[in-house]
């Protein structure tokens, strides 16, 4: 394992920062990421990097300032989607690798732009999410390499909820162009998917917009209302390139359902893979017949008992340490951002619509593994 160190700069300090800090610093009993060394935080309001930075025992910067500095190699881009790309570009002016929250971009123009960038600086870019990583996610990715599922027939894939409005402190940017429930949450379930089945195909979709307006029903903005610019309710279809076919439903208007997040069926058995907005959780698997039995899949694979943002990041030091390719990587992250955009356009122009990005599944993260920790 090596023992060098990356120094690490954020920009952007808002809701999940604090996740990614408790990762890599080793909070609340996590071990952290020794090989992230973060150098300093910043933030377009001021105020808000020096109050994260003092509650972590870090510096704060400008944003200018952090550009600028030399002792800063790879910069975590955490601001609100629609700044990723323009920030991410400025990252890589500055000369430094960048890794940014999700979506890659809010269009696959934006992203293609980022990294087109990158491979032009000879910089890396990567992207979340980095769940697909996690122990639980990990264990699938094994048991479907294995091949006890059979031949693969395809899966299911849902997120839905009433909204984030009555838990965030700040929701309209969900609502808005580069929102909605396709590109906060599709991320995370397209990234698993494409981890365990490869590269997508071809995209089918419908979507609907129930309501002009919502009302905020967090703290502190409790009773304001928020304009809402994008579909809220998107269902559709994923054709793989290996045959697979997967159902997808994501949405912001439901409030309720007993769906799991993510069902992948074979020939010979059908797995229950845990929510891929967390690193842990259940796998499950039953084989086919009339008298089978749910069975709990052991979690063999590390880090799946905690919230582990940053993980993604850590990958991503090492790979550059030690110039290897990273799994959160820019073509992943662009791949999974044009299967999202195609949503769009299917619904839109009632089509399917074919998905040109090459992309390779990650390798799984146990080669990168020695003693269980990240080598």
């Amino acid at each position: 394992m090596s023992d060098k160190r990356l120094g690490i700069g954020f920009i952007g300090t808002g809701n999940i920062s604090s996740a990614y800090l408790k990762a890599i610093l080793g909070k609340d009993g996590m071990p952290g990421f020794p090989v992230l060394d973060i150098k300093a935080l910043s933030d377009m309001r001021p105020e808000a990097a020096t109050a994260r930075a003092q509650e972590f025992g870090l510096r704060s910067l400008s944003v200018d300032e952090m550009l600028a500095d030399p002792e800063i190699d790879l910069v975590i881009n955490l601001t609100i989607p629609r700044a990723h790309v323009d920030v991410g570009l400025k990252c890589l002016a500055a000369g430094k690798h960048v890794y940014s929250e999700k979506p890659l971009g809010i269009t696959f123009a934006e992203g293609r732009k980022l990294r087109d960038a990158a491979n032009a600086a000879g910089l890396r870019i990567g992207s979340a999410p980095d769940t697909f990583l996690g122990g639980a996610h990990q264990q699938a990715r094994a048991v479907l390499d294995s091949g006890v599922l059979g031949q693969l027939v395809g899966g299911t894939a849902y997120m839905q909820c009433p909204g984030h409005e009555s838990w965030h402190p700040d929701p309209a940017f969900y609502y808005d162009l580069g929102g909605g429930p396709m590109l906060d949450m599709g991320p995370y379930y397209i990234t698993d998917l494409v981890n365990l089945f490869g590269p997508v195909a071809k995209v089918s979709a419908m979507s609907s917009r129930l309501r002009s307006e919502r009302t905020i029903t967090s703290e502190p903005k409790k009773g304001q209302v928020m304009p809402v610019h994008i579909d809220t309710h998107v269902t559709g279809t994923l054709g793989f390139a290996n045959g697979a076919i997967v159902q997808i439903a994501m949405s912001f208007d439901v409030a309720a359902h007993k769906h799991v997040p993510l069902e992948i069926y074979g020939t010979e058995q059908t797995m229950i893979v845990p929510d891929p907005n967390h690193f842990g959780g259940a796998v499950e698997l039953r084989p086919r017949g009339r008298d089978a039995q749910w069975q709990d899949v052991t979690i063999g694979q590390p880090y799946a008992d905690g919230n582990f943002r940053s993980l993604g990041v850590a990958d991503m030091a090492l790979g550059i340490l030690e110039n290897r390719p990273h799994r959160a990587n820019g073509d992943l992250a662009l791949h999974v951002l044009e299967v999202m955009e195609a949503f769009e356009h299917a619904a839109r122009d009632g089509r399917i619509v074919d998905i040109k990005t090459p992309v390779e599944r990650p390798a799984p993260l146990s080669e990168s593994l020695t003693n269980g920790r990240l080598a």
